[in-house]
């Protein structure tokens, strides 16, 4: 079985038919949840499914500690490969990795231009079209309207799907009631095409689909995350 085979069995398939076939080029899309529950595994994953299809993706990091983003990648391939009865060798790994470009930037020291930039010369004049952007540990309540908006026509202007992850408190009021968007993302609500909340069950973490384009009513798909191998799995 061959890397873009193996991603035709991803339950990534499977997310991507509960929005309207997947994040599309000048869109951007955010998982959130409370810390801890799973949003950069659901991050890598959507990632690494570019990956298995021999395209390119930026991952832009905001906590300090990059390392760990390493550790993702390989675990969750691991754990995938392993649920599929794939064998990777050292080769298909490195054709992996030639792909993805890891970026890590403080949010307290950029603006959104320095990224801007930093990202157009790593596309345009480096020449890596990366076809996503995965952004994980932005902190949505110290950014601005204008900031998400620009990100959004840069996404336009260059043909990428943005995806972010969002922190969300944990406890009531949190979210709007009717709806499900964590409040935190209504300044933005206009800017983003898809959002996806995670919550913590018993035995699973539920993957629920708060906004599809205009859409905006909470939708329980079958898909959750094992928490043991923080795979997303069809229920």
């Amino acid at each position: 079985m061959a890397l873009n085979e193996l991603a035709q069995h991803s339950s990534i398939r499977i997310l991507e038919q509960s929005i309207d076939g997947g994040l599309k080029a000048g869109e951007i899309g955010v998982i959130a949840s409370p810390s801890g529950i799973g949003k950069t595994s659901v991050l890598v994953q959507l990632a690494l499914d570019k990956l298995l299809q021999a395209k390119k993706i930026i991952h832009v990091s905001f906590t300090q500690h990059t390392n760990y983003v390493f550790v993702w990648y390989e675990d969750l391939f691991g754990e995938f490969a392993k649920r599929k009865n794939f064998k990777s060798t050292p080769e298909m790994k490195a054709d992996l990795v030639k792909n993805r470009v890891l970026m890590n930037f403080n949010q307290d020291g950029i603006s959104k231009e320095q990224i801007l930039r930093s990202l157009r010369a790593m596309i345009v004049e480096g020449g890596f079209a990366a076809e996503a952007v995965i952004i994980d540990g932005f902190d949505f309540s110290r950014t601005t309207y204008d900031c998400i908006a620009s990100v959004k026509a840069f996404a336009k202007e260059l043909g990428l799907c943005v995806w972010y992850s969002c922190n969300v408190k944990d406890g009531e009021g949190q979210h709007d009631v009717s709806s499900g968007m964590p409040l935190l993302l209504k300044t933005f609500e206009d800017q983003l095409d898809v959002v996806i909340t995670l919550g913590a069950k018993q035995d699973y973490i539920e993957l629920c689909v708060t906004k599809d384009r205009q859409a905006a009513a909470s939708q329980h798909k079958a898909l959750r995350l094992d928490p043991k191998t923080m795979l997303i799995l069809e229920a």
